[in-house]
């Protein structure tokens, strides 16, 4: 009886109370979200399919399957200088304090008795201390059994890089499919971590879009320069810390509780560690919060606060770390594309047109090139139809975000019934998020503002792919979500996506092929790319390294010369290209023509005083001078030494010989030149 008095009380209360207060409304997760969104749609799209560890598995064994025959790929174009020139890489654990503060390039610009060679520096240590911790199992390598050259079999010792004595040579090489492997498993988890990224953050109420847009990150060509270049790890652990960034500053948001923040802090200070592009989240992650977890602008920004403090902190780590750049390497049209020979209305002509590439790679990527340097893409000016259109395309861009965050700002609906159906006030946040990562990434890589070192390349647009996969997911949704009946659209839109997956995954898998070394790298980008100097003294490069093994002497000769005709292009595009005049000259060594090969060294000592071992290749080439009785040449090359290095003993006891030689050769006389 008490329990039915209570109740009867109660009753009595509340029928006295003419407004009785309203009960608070508990706040919706964003799972609570994505179950609201599946009850609602019944028969659309089965339950299964919209349930995250159902999508996980979709996205990330598509993207291990794409990218799984990289595994058997070996080391290609910047793998060399981050990896295989890297002394602080093959000493394990050793080497992570020098890779921790020292510049990336460290270790290479050492061999090359340089410094600095690139604008700004490079100082993202994350990526290439894991390839010393890899290194660490396969066999780390002490440094008294590096050795700075490698001696070709001619005799002649160029000064080229670091290699490795036996048997550490084999043990290092047979680790490069394991370091494919790792790349391909961050690739996939980078996926995953982009679809619960996309459902936790961007389509809270649509797990459908979310899974179309890490489907198109996850099948497109153009990363496959990210993944199968080893070196270009730095991106796919920049993209996983960027979205743990978001994934747990979010989670913060919604759960209050400080572990959360400590993650995402973490993260943040990882993918600063990773890669630059982490500066975006500055103004992507109050945006974020202000789109998605309806905060005003300045209850966003002092959400981000704390991030703010891991940039600052990041950014004067790297300050402390970073040399100054090299005052000569600005004017090298190879760390500097426009250097020299563009005047300022063709450098930006130039790098306007060249952000149009990238749509185009975007939505048509067929041709995919490793290397954009120098005249690989001609110049432009402003009377170049090519330059007005990416302004067009761009300004649409950045006119429709302004138009995005007006109607985010006022919930401005007035718009045409065909356009609310597309873009609602939902889609219209969407978008905008999308357009600014795709923008403001692009802005980091486009040369106008930064300088960085390149023309631009396909790993560079990386990062701002997730925005461009954003849109693609938004609009193939509603696209066919105009077909009626729903299931019509449903099967439609099921069959666009296994034909785009079958487009690009064709494409993906055989441009992998493509990455397995510099030789079919290539020798298959030189047809899309026939002016790119990094290209064709690569090409040159591999035909060098086949007349080395080829035993007809024919054919080698053959081999020789075409090398040589790809080093003259390269040379004809870059007269001060020292690397092509130091290969040039060993490939006129091996065909037995020391004058040639003089010409091409002399040239390498005009252009670069210090390259390393200098004396010593001069001093060979005198051997090879004496070995064929030009025992005056030989002299002149021993003085050349001693003037390189004065204190070079073994230079002046061969110049004691050969005179002794070249009396007795004058008095006619047998001479020995053994």
């Amino acid at each position: 009886m008490g329990r039915l008095s209570d109740i009867y009380m109660a009753q009595k209360i509340n029928t006295t109370n003419k407004r009785p207060a309203p009960a608070t409304k508990p706040k919706v997760t964003a799972e609570e979200q994505m179950t609201e969104y599946v009850d609602k749609m019944p028969g659309i799209f089965p339950d299964w399919l919209c349930s995250f560890k159902v999508q996980a598995w979709i996205v990330g064994i598509l993207a291990f399957v794409l990218y799984v025959n990289t595994s058997q790929n070996e080391y290609a174009l910047d793998d060399t200088i981050v990896i295989v020139k890297n002394e602080y890489v093959y000493e394990g654990f050793a080497g992570i304090k020098d890779i921790l503060t020292k510049d990336a390039f460290d270790s290479y610009y050492k061999q090359f008795n340089s410094s600095n060679q690139l604008s700004g520096g490079r100082y993202r240590p994350l990526s290439i201390v894991t390839f010393a911790i890899e290194q660490q199992f396969f066999g780390a390598i002490p440094p008294d059994q590096m050795d700075s050259t490698k001696t070709h079999p001619n005799g002649i010792n160029p000064g080229f890089s670091y290699t490795m004595q036996q048997p550490f040579e084999k043990k290092f090489i047979s680790g490069m499919h394991v370091r494919h492997f790792v790349n391909v498993l961050w690739f996939t988890l980078g996926c995953v971590l982009l679809l619960y990224f996309f459902r936790y953050v961007v389509f809270r109420r649509n797990p459908m879009m979310a899974l179309l847009a890490a489907l198109v990150f996850a099948i497109h060509p153009i990363h496959t320069e990210v993944v199968a270049n080893v070196k270009s790890r730095d991106e796919l652990m920049s993209i996983v810390f960027i979205c743990l960034t978001f994934i747990y500053a979010f989670k913060y948001q919604e759960h209050k509780k400080k572990w959360m923040l400590v993650v995402g802090l973490l993260s943040y200070f990882l993918a600063f560690l990773s890669k630059e592009y982490a500066i975006s989240l500055v103004a992507l992650l109050p945006l974020s919060f202000f789109l998605f977890y309806r905060k005003t602008l300045g209850q966003s920004i002092m959400a981000c606060m704390a991030y703010f403090g891991v940039m600052a902190f990041y950014i004067a780590i790297r300050v402390s770390i970073v040399a100054q750049m090299n005052k000569d390497s600005d004017s090298d049209i190879l760390n500097n594309p426009y250097a020299k020979v563009a005047n300022d209305n063709e450098k930006l002509a130039t790098q306007i047109s060249t952000t149009m590439n990238y749509i185009k790679l975007l939505l048509y990527p067929r041709h995919l090139i490793s290397d954009y340097g120098y005249n690989t893409l001609p110049y432009k000016d402003f009377s170049d139809w090519q330059v007005w259109l990416s302004l067009l395309v761009h300004g649409t861009m950045i006119g429709a975000a302004i138009s995005f965050l007006k109607r985010t700002l006022t919930f401005d609906n007035k718009v045409g019934e065909t356009v609310k159906r597309i873009i609602d006030i939902e889609g219209a946040r969407i978008l905008l998020f999308a357009l600014c990562f795709y923008l403001l990434n692009l802005f980091l890589i486009c040369n106008i503002f930064f300088n960085i070192g390149g023309t631009m390349g396909e790993r560079l647009i990386f990062h701002s792919s997730v925005g461009f996969s954003i849109a693609v997911g938004y609009f193939l949704y509603k696209a066919f979500e105009l077909i009626k009946p729903a299931q019509m659209g449903k099967v439609a839109l099921g069959g666009a996506m296994l034909v785009l997956i079958g487009l690009y995954g064709f494409k993906t898998i055989d441009r992998n092929t493509n990455w397995k070394n510099d030789e079919t790298l290539f020798n298959h980008d030189i047809t899309d790319a026939p002016n790119s100097i990094l290209i064709n003294s690569n090409v040159a490069s591999s035909l060098i390294n086949m007349a080395e093994m080829e035993k007809d002497t024919v054919k080698k000769r053959y081999e020789l010369h075409e090398g040589i005709k790809y080093y003259n292009k390269a040379l004809e595009l870059h007269n001060t290209f020292v690397s092509g005049y130091m290969n040039r000259f060993v490939a006129y060594l091996k065909l037995d023509e020391p004058d040639s090969a003089k010409t091409n060294l002399d040239l390498v000592r005009l252009y670069y005083p210090k390259y390393p071992k200098l004396d010593e290749i001069y001093y060979n080439l005198g051997v090879c001078y004496y070995m064929k009785k030009e025992i005056p040449q030989a002299i002149n090359m021993w003085r050349t030494t001693l003037q390189l290095n004065p204190g070079y003993i073994t230079a002046q006891q061969s110049i004691n010989t050969a005179s002794q030689a070249l009396a007795a050769q004058q008095a006619g006389q047998p001479v020995q030149t053994k």
